[in-house]
């Protein structure tokens, strides 16, 4: 694992739970918007990295203060060791968070079958036209499709999540978003919020107002059980 982030508690990221949380390095899309360029576009310094015995041994010296451990990145699932390190972390007797794009969703089907992950979260950057238009050759539309529908029938828990940038994304982004996780349980509306992003160009006048994403909602709500404005 290549662990080049590390928050020893957080109230955040894991609902309901308090929890440890680790950011892996690398990331196969490339998202304008993306808050954490340091680990997509940045080169991976190894004074950066935190090694994996170091994060396991915190987590044995806080049993019984933390819940979980909440993983996201960049991409987790590019990391070839990601399954026996989160082994090591389910055998301490802590519950995991996954975050994931969805891009590699064999990945998804092996952490599922060994049920190994409580939390689920998985990123739904766009609607289907827009997917075709900004993953790379390698990746194919149907690997989102896949672990979408692998997430919604497998998982323990879960939340589908779209950051939401003008610009990029519209009331269609919603409906075309609401279409592809029709059925799903929870779903989290999120506003861009200018800053330390891949497109340094971002701005306030990127981010929805507040009667907008209350459109995007009602939009939603006809697809999705539970939808939340983040």
């Amino acid at each position: 694992m290549i662990i080049t982030g590390f928050q020893k508690s957080t109230l955040l990221d894991y609902p309901g739970k308090v929890s440890a949380l680790i950011f892996t390095y690398g990331c196969n899309l490339r998202c304008q918007y993306c808050h954490n360029p340091e680990l997509v576009i940045q080169k991976c310094l190894k004074k950066n990295i935190f090694e994996e015995e170091t994060v396991i041994s915190f987590l044995k010296e806080r049993k019984g203060l933390l819940d979980a451990l909440a993983i996201t990145g960049g991409e987790p699932t590019l990391q070839p060791d990601l399954i026996p390190f989160i082994k090591k972390v389910k055998r301490l007797g802590y519950l995991v968070k996954l975050d994931t794009n969805g891009t590699r969703s064999d990945d998804v089907k092996k952490i599922l079958d060994l049920d190994i992950v409580d939390y689920w979260a998985m990123d739904v950057k766009y609607e289907e036209e827009l997917y075709k238009q900004n993953l790379i050759n390698s990746i194919p539309y149907s690997e989102i499709q896949n672990s979408i529908k692998l997430i919604m029938e497998k998982a323990k828990d879960y939340e589908f999540r779209t950051t939401y940038v003008k610009g990029i994304h519209t009331l269609k982004s919603a409906e075309g978003i609401g279409k592809l996780i029709k059925g799903a349980k929870r779903y989290y509306i999120q506003n861009f919020r200018p800053g330390k992003t891949i497109d340094a160009s971002l701005n306030f006048s990127n981010s929805f107002t507040e009667e907008e994403l209350i459109q995007i909602k009602k939009v939603m709500d006809k697809y999705v059980k539970d939808v939340e404005i983040r």
